[in-house]
């Protein structure tokens, strides 16, 4: 899972709610349960930072949550999920097909996902169909 290291050209408060949004879904993937310790634990963050950036993504309509309970996404939240982890997948499996160790195309897709620009994801994604 991506860390909330800043990159050039991406703004910080942008990167940090697409990882929080693709957290949720991953562990939801997963058929775990959206709990503020998972979540922290995937992005490296505390707790209380999850909480707050929860009430952040609250805010935005991209979560729901009920009182110390589990968070749930809403269709605009997954939608932005959705994209990002996509574009996660495919940036990793591309890196690795052309000879990138796993452990550097985690790192490397997780900068990527976030700046690159539609046109090139497509003509990426085109290639690895």
């Amino acid at each position: 899972m991506c860390s909330f290291v800043d990159n050039k050209g991406m703004k910080k408060d942008n990167r940090a709610t697409e990882d929080f949004l693709e957290a949720l879904l991953m562990l939801e993937l997963n058929g775990e349960k959206l709990e503020t310790t998972k979540v922290a634990s995937m992005l490296g963050i505390s707790k209380p930072a999850v909480h707050q950036m929860g009430h952040q993504m609250i805010d935005k309509g991209f979560i729901t949550r009920v009182d110390y309970g589990d968070m749930k996404l809403t269709d605009s939240g997954r939608e932005v999920a959705e994209k990002v982890y996509r574009r996660h997948c495919v940036l990793k499996n591309y890196l690795i097909s052309i000879g990138v160790s796993p452990e550097t195309a985690e790192k490397d897709c997780c900068l990527m996902e976030h700046s690159i620009s539609d046109e090139t994801f497509s003509a990426i994604e085109k290639l690895t169909k």
